[in-house]
């Protein structure tokens, strides 16, 4: 994965960390929907995508690449403990 992408990304998960109250915020305005572990982390994962999607855009004008995509799905894989210490 380009390291500037990276880069990108590694910055909206210590974003996320940093920003966990407006995470925790959302779960709780959410909690009808689902109240999960898996839910919540389906959130983080999902602006963790948003990034990825939208960097790879604006950096590599272009959209991800499926080489690219399972690069992330590896790197979000490999940063699931981290993740979990959200909440």
């Amino acid at each position: 994965m380009d390291e500037t992408l990276l880069k990108k990304i590694e910055q909206k998960i210590q974003d996320s960390i940093s920003n966990k109250d407006e995470i925790k915020q959302l779960l709780q305005q959410l909690s009808n929907i689902d109240n999960s572990k898996s839910f919540a982390l389906g959130i983080v994962v999902g602006r963790i995508y948003n990034t990825f999607y939208y960097q790879s855009k604006r950096i590599l004008d272009r959209e991800p690449t499926k080489q690219e995509f399972e690069e992330f799905l590896e790197f979000v894989k490999n940063k699931k403990s981290m993740l979990d210490a959200l909440w």
